[in-house]
């Protein structure tokens, strides 16, 4: 399971390229030398210069399309594949689904709001008030590495490297290998500041209030963790090092058994609470792993994500069930029992 979840989000990155060119902007000439002739002559004159705006897109695709081959490539090395799989090897190329690039396209978007400059509003309106209870909670603690901090869902590791700053030791935890291996890529792999550029709306035609605002370009990461790790100041005898770690698996099945009870100080949850298919597993969870007298600090909606879906049907076909993505033991939460009779 672990190999193949790691084969399908290398699968993605490499593809990134191909099926944006393909989806976004091919399709699109395509549908306008379909027009009258009239009609895209006048649309490729200024002030629309459609066609010239297609092409600004393509070098848009092909800067995101590099950050993906530099995420694929730290994919690839952590998990020991080959880039260029030869005879015997698993061969992970051009086997991607329409959801799994809906899932690169969400984490490049997602780059732009965690590790961009652009991003730092929302990151302050998502992430500081979880860091102000946390200061408040344990402001007299004198070394912070002895308090541990558990995060869950933690997609891009922003949080987990904030909390981490600060001191803490911080356990994020996180199921998707898209969200996983990029992580791994900007807290580990990047070599300074601003290193990449990055244009997060570039696939979007629709909701922009300008070209220049679908073209908007970030450079990211804001800041190089690695460096400002080091540099930190905050008195605690444990190393950054030591004291920031990712695990890969579902929250309920991973942190419900015996060898996490009692073993957080606090729980730190942003925009997690509402992926629960079963909202009291995940309570349950937390409690588990909290120490007696911990924290739970939440800051997220409550959109439940789960909420219009019923069980899964016996009429789903075998082959929808065997590209539905498993979302362990939680699916049990999807069976609601009734006693009510119409």
């Amino acid at each position: 399971m672990l190999a193949a979840k790691v084969l399908i989000h290398c699968i993605t990155c490499r593809q990134y390229r191909k099926i944006a060119h393909l989806n976004v902007t091919h399709r699109r000439r395509q549908n306008f030398y379909a027009l009258p002739s009239a009609e895209w002559k006048l649309l490729s004159a200024p002030p629309f210069n459609f066609l010239s705006t297609l092409d600004l897109v393509d070098d848009a695709i092909d800067a995101n399309a590099d950050v993906a081959a530099q995420i694929l490539e730290t994919g690839l090395e952590s998990f020991g594949l080959e880039k260029d799989p030869c005879d015997g090897s698993p061969d992970w190329r051009n086997l991607a689904t329409p959801a799994d690039l809906d899932k690169a396209r969400s984490t490049i978007r997602q780059l732009y709001r965690d590790w961009s400059a652009e991003g730092a509003s929302e990151r302050q309106a998502s992430y500081a008030p979880v860091l102000h209870e946390l200061a408040h909670a344990f402001g007299n603690v004198p070394d912070k590495g002895k308090i541990r901090v558990l995060v869950p869902g933690a997609g891009l590791g922003r949080l987990v490297f904030e909390l981490c700053n600060q001191g803490y030791d911080v356990e994020g935890n996180e199921i998707s290998y898209h969200q996983l291996i990029a992580s791994s890529w900007i807290l580990n792999h990047t070599e300074e500041a601003e290193q990449y550029s990055l244009f997060p709306f570039a696939l979007d035609f629709s909701n922009v209030m300008s070209r220049a605002h679908q073209l908007k370009t970030v450079k990211i990461p804001d800041v190089h963790p690695a460096t400002t790790l080091a540099s930190s100041m905050v008195p605690t005898k444990k190393f950054a090092a030591d004291r920031m770690n990712m695990t890969a698996a579902d929250f309920s099945d991973f942190y419900m058994n015996a060898r996490n009870r009692n073993k957080f100080d606090a729980v730190a949850t942003v925009f997690f609470l509402d992926t629960a298919s079963n909202l009291i597993s995940y309570i349950q969870t937390v409690s588990n792993c909290l120490k007696p007298g911990g924290i739970w600090v939440n800051n997220g909606p409550l959109l439940w994500h789960w909420a219009d879906r019923g069980p899964s049907s016996t009429e789903d076909s075998t082959e929808s069930q065997k590209n539905r993505e498993p979302i362990g033991k939680l699916d049990q939460g999807r069976v609601e029992l009734s006693v009510e009779r119409f």
